[in-house]
């Protein structure tokens, strides 16, 4: 790259067209406080090099990226703004006539950002802004909560998957080809379409996924054996994944085994696309799926600012709501009011929660009997500590595993439940009623019982829990519920950047303003 020698093209927009910028505006306040919000040496370990500076500026580029994630636009968008309307070039502090640069600079920025040991540093900034102000001082209330990003390719059907695994193994890992060559006779991997079969035939799909199947199966068992760079490696391990992700051992009509056949049902964790592989069916309710990505949010109720975000992978039990909202309140300096749905009233999070000094607004998950307005676990009374159950008929038996109070255990109540006559309230089971109680059960019930019983927590939850459906909202608003970008990494800056935008657009919207070398809260009015 070339050195920056920090001349612009043409007057200074910012400077000549000053009354043309919107007051109060997110392009006007980076016009005016670009420097201090992203000051040069915030970027200093990006730009190692000492054979000359980058030839633009991380500071213009930090505020392109950050103007381009609050409207949700491309880089060829992004370009084009910053050639031709005068308010982004303010807020970039370009000239006139600058004609802006290639766009691939935007993607050389956020690579360089996602390799640093700071990607989320423009976050972070706004973050220090935020903790500088003071507007959150005294507000210790967090709302959590998440929602699905579509991501940004499409979802392939299985014979697409292993077609495509298989050519990016061609294509990537040496002597791949040759292999190939004698392994692969189900389908011509150099043809970019689809296999020619009447696809309406039940018969002749099968077929074609049992081929396709083999096909890659003995091209992994017949690759040269040699150290494989990132690239190849990735492929390999693509094409294994895709081969067996979908499928299943099957007889043929003859009893023969070593055919392969679809899976009934999804695969948990399913990867939907070769292009992208992190990208996973998403289940957001029992009845919507979306593929993608799960964004999480920490956000202050009052003020809508987001304190926290992380966007992940939409299954597994590590990315499960209660495991990644302890995340999102790990960096609070101290206990705050939690406020979330069911999906981080898991035990495990309730007890490291409250072990972190945090008050607990979770709503519980409803409990299911086991028979249609029937007794619920919580009509028993259940005594862990002594490991003893008793029933709505006053029956008491032990709990399983007496000592395993971090384990699951079972109170089986068996040849008691004959005769009893509030069986038919409580089982329909022949061997009668067992229970499970789960580790943490004193926890959740008393949660239960809580949210059920206690005005003011209901008070609270109704109040604050519903404020972060709006930043929800203003998350995905203007088209920002697709994601531009593949992969976690890439995805997850994406999200820090676009928080970042809406809350220094909120916070210039409540008066912020830098004088005298800090920044602060302007009162209404002044």
């Amino acid at each position: 790259m070339g050195d920056w020698v920090g001349e612009t093209v043409g007057p200074d927009v910012w400077e000549t067209c000053r009354e043309l910028i919107p007051a109060g505006s997110v392009f006007a306040f980076l016009a005016e406080h670009r420097g201090q919000l992203f000051p040069a040496e915030m970027f200093a370990d990006m730009y190692p090099s000492a054979n000359g500076r980058p030839s633009m500026p991380p500071q213009i580029l930090a505020a392109a990226t950050t103007l381009q994630a609050l409207h949700g636009l491309s880089d060829f968008e992004t370009v084009q703004e910053l050639r031709c309307d005068l308010r982004w070039k303010a807020g970039c502090g370009l000239g006139l006539h600058d004609m802006a640069f290639d766009p691939s600079l935007l993607a050389y920025f956020r690579r360089r950002l996602a390799r640093s040991a700071r990607p989320n540093r423009i976050f972070e900034a706004v973050r220090e802004v935020v903790k500088a102000t003071g507007v959150l001082k005294g507000r210790h209330r967090r709302a959590l909560d998440s929602t699905v990003l579509d991501d940004a390719v499409a979802t392939q059907d299985t014979v697409t998957q292993i077609i495509a695994a298989v050519r990016a193994v061609l294509r990537e890992v040496p002597g791949a080809v040759e292999a190939a060559a004698v392994q692969c006779t189900a389908h011509d991997y150099s043809d970019p379409g689809k296999p020619r079969i009447a696809w309406n035939d039940e018969q002749a799909r099968g077929e074609l996924v049992d081929a396709l199947v083999t096909d890659a199966l003995r091209l992994l068992g017949h690759l040269p054996d040699r150290q494989l760079g990132e690239k190849a490696a990735n492929a390999v391990g693509i094409l294994a994944l895709v081969a067996g992700q979908d499928v299943e051992p099957a007889e043929d009509s003859d009893g023969r085994d070593g055919r392969w056949r679809i899976t009934r049902g999804t695969a948990p964790g399913r990867t939907v696309s070769t292009v992208d592989p992190e990208a996973r069916h998403v289940h957001k309710t029992r009845t919507h799926q979306q593929d993608g990505f799960k964004a999480h949010l920490a956000v202050e109720p009052e003020t809508g600012l987001y304190t926290a975000v992380a966007l992940r992978p939409g299954s597994g039990p590590e990315h499960h709501e209660a495991a990644i909202g302890l995340d999102l309140l790990a960096d609070e300096d101290t206990p705050v009011d939690a406020f979330g749905d069911t999906a981080y009233s898991t035990g495990d999070a309730r007890q490291a929660l409250q072990q972190a000094g945090h008050r607990l607004f979770l709503k519980p998950a409803p409990l299911r009997p086991a028979v249609p307005g029937g007794f619920t676990l919580d009509d028993f009374t259940i005594d862990t500590t002594a490991a003893i159950v008793t029933c709505p008929a006053g029956h008491t038996v032990a709990l399983s595993n007496p000592g395993g109070q971090h384990r699951q255990r079972k109170a089986s109540f068996g040849n008691l439940c004959t005769g009893c006559p509030l069986r038919e309230r409580c089982t329909k089971a022949r061997a009668g009623r067992i229970l499970t109680i789960r580790p943490h059960h004193d926890l959740q019930a008393a949660a239960r019982h809580q949210a059920a019983t206690d005005p003011g927590w209901q008070a609270d939850y109704r109040r604050w829990r519903p404020p972060v459906e709006r930043a929800v909202a203003w998350l995905v608003h203007h088209g920002n519920r697709r994601l531009r970008f593949r992969g976690t990494i890439k995805n997850d800056t994406w999200l820090h950047t676009r928080a970042a935008a809406l809350n220094l657009r909120r916070l210039i919207n409540l008066g912020l303003t830098h004088t005298s070398g800090t920044w602060h809260i302007a009162p209404a009015g002044t």
